[in-house]
C-alpha cells in the first residue's frame, strides 16, 4: 500500500483486495484518461479519479497487443491551485517504472526542489515538441501530508514584515549574482550568514526555536521528494472523501515566500487550522507541469 493513501482519505485500506476494488472503480468511473499511443512498449494509459476536492487516485499501466490492460502502479494525487514557479524544470524517468521526477532551483528556497510528476502521460505526449523545450512551462506544486500540527503565528508589526521582504529580495539577488561568479556577492552572503548565526546563538538562550524560525522548507529522510515544512496558512477548506467519508483538510501555505497547497487527513492533523496560524508537517511533494 502507498503510505500516502491516507492523506486522500483511504486510511482504512490495508489489503491488496481492497486496493484492487479501488483500482477497478477508478478505471470504470474515471474523471480523466490520457493515452500515449506512440510509447515503445505499447499504449501507456493514465486513469485518474477525484474522490474529493482535486484529490484522488491515479492508475497507470499499458495495453498489450491483445488489448488487455496491465496495471503498473497507482499513486494518490492532490492537484494544487495557482502557479508556484516558472523556473527551469528538469524531468527524469524513475528507473523501475514509467513514472517521473522533476527538479528545479528556486532562489527563494535555497534548495533544489525535487518532486513527483503527476501528469506523466501528458509529459510523454508533449516531450518531443519543440515549443515545450523552448520555454519553461509553469509548475504547480502541491503536497500530501502524512502528519502535521498547527502552531500559533509569530507576532510581527507591519514595518518588520516590510523590512524582512526587502531583505529577502536583496538576498535572492545576491544568490543569483553569486551563481554567476560574483565574488563580492559571495562575501556578502558569507557575512550575512555569520550575522544570522550570531543572532540565533544569542536568542536561542531565551526564545523558543519556532519563534526565531517562522518558516522553513527542508528535505526529510532518504527519499528525495519528501520534505519537512512549516509555513503560514493563507486559507483552508475541509471536505470528505466521497467513497470513505473520511474528513480531509486542504490548506494554502506560504513557506519561504513560495505558495502551494497541502492536503492532509483530519485525523493526522493535531490542532485546529485557522488563517494566520502555521502548519508544520511532513509532505510528499508533487508537481504538475502546464504545457
Amino acid at each position: 500500500m502507498h503510505s500516502y493513501l491516507r492523506a486522500v482519505g483511504f486510511s482504512k485500506v490495508k489489503s491488496r483486495k481492497e486496493m484492487q476494488e479501488i483500482i477497478r472503480d477508478v478505471m470504470s468511473t474515471y474523471d480523466e484518461k490520457i493515452a500515449v499511443e506512440n510509447h515503445p512498449d505499447g499504449v501507456f494509459v493514465e486513469y485518474s479519479k477525484n474522490y474529493g476536492c482535486d484529490c484522488g487516485i491515479t492508475v497507470c499501466g499499458q495495453y498489450d497487443e491483445e488489448n488487455e490492460f496491465h496495471v503498473e502502479y497507482t499513486f494518490p494525487f492532490f492537484r494544487g491551485t495557482g502557479i508556484t514557479t516558472q523556473e527551469h524544470v528538469v524531468v527524469e524517468r524513475h528507473s523501475e517504472k514509467e513514472s517521473y521526477a522533476g527538479a528545479c532551483d528556486d532562489l527563494r528556497l535555497g534548495v533544489t526542489l525535487i518532486f513527483y510528476l503527476q501528469n506523466a502521460a501528458e509529459y510523454l505526449q508533449q516531450r518531443g515538441r519543440e515549443e515545450m523545450l523552448s520555454g519553461n512551462p509553469p509548475l504547480t506544486l502541491s503536497g500530501l501530508a502524512r502528519e502535521g500540527k498547527i502552531l500559533f503565528p509569530v507576532q510581527k508589526d507591519k514595518e518588520a514584515v516590510k523590512v524582512e521582504r526587502e531583505l529577502t529580495k536583496n538576498r535572492n539577488n545576491l544568490i543569483a549574482a553569486a551563481r554567476n561568479g560574483d565574488e563580492e556577492a559571495m562575501e556578502d552572503l558569507t557575512m550575512e550568514d555569520m550575522d544570522t548565526y550570531s543572532m540565533i546563538s544569542e536568542r536561542i538562550v531565551t526564545d523558543d526555536v519556532f519563534t526565531i524560525v517562522d518558516s522553513y522548507f527542508m528535505p526529510h529522510g532518504i527519499e528525495c521528494d519528501q520534505y519537512s515544512i512549516m509555513g503560514e496558512i493563507l486559507e483552508y477548506v475541509t471536505f470528505k472523501n466521497i467513497l470513505t467519508g473520511e474528513e480531509l483538510c486542504q490548506m494554502t501555505i506560504e513557506c519561504n515566500d513560495i505558495q502551494f497547497d497541502v492536503c492532509i487527513n483530519k485525523a493526522d492533523l493535531l490542532g485546529e487550522p485557522e488563517v494566520g496560524r502555521r502548519f508544520k508537517g511532513l509532505i510528499w511533494l508533487q508537481g504538475q507541469l502546464h504545457f
